[in-house]
C-alpha cells in the first residue's frame, strides 16, 4: 500500500484561495475530504477543498445533505479547487 500523500506546499496552495469554491463567500479553511476518518488518519493532502466556515461544517457534519450527498458536493469541491489551484497558477506540473 502506498503511503498517504503529504504535502505543506500544496496545504499553502490550497490555503491561498481566498473565495469559498462552492458558494465564493470569502475566507477559507483547507478541508480534506472525509474518508477512513474511524482510524484517526487523513485522506491525501491532494483531497481537499477551500471552503468557507459554513460550507466546511455542512459537509463534514450538517443535516440538510445525506452522507452521499455531502460526499457528492466535497468531490466538487476538490476538482473545483484543483481548478482554482491551476487557473491561478498556485501548482505546476513537474
Amino acid at each position: 500500500m502506498k503511503q498517504t500523500y503529504r504535502s505543506r506546499k500544496w496545504l499553502a496552495a490550497v490555503g491561498q484561495i481566498d473565495q469559498c469554491v462552492l458558494c465564493g463567500r470569502y475566507g477559507t479553511q483547507v478541508a480534506h475530504r472525509n474518508e477512513g476518518k474511524g482510524f484517526g488518519l487523513k485522506v491525501d493532502d491532494s483531497l481537499t477543498a477551500a471552503l468557507c466556515v459554513d460550507c466546511h461544517h455542512e459537509i463534514d457534519n450538517g443535516n440538510q445533505l445525506n452522507r452521499e450527498q455531502r460526499r457528492a458536493l466535497m468531490d466538487r469541491a476538490i476538482v473545483l479547487t484543483i481548478r482554482e489551484l491551476t487557473r491561478n497558477d498556485l501548482v505546476a506540473p513537474k
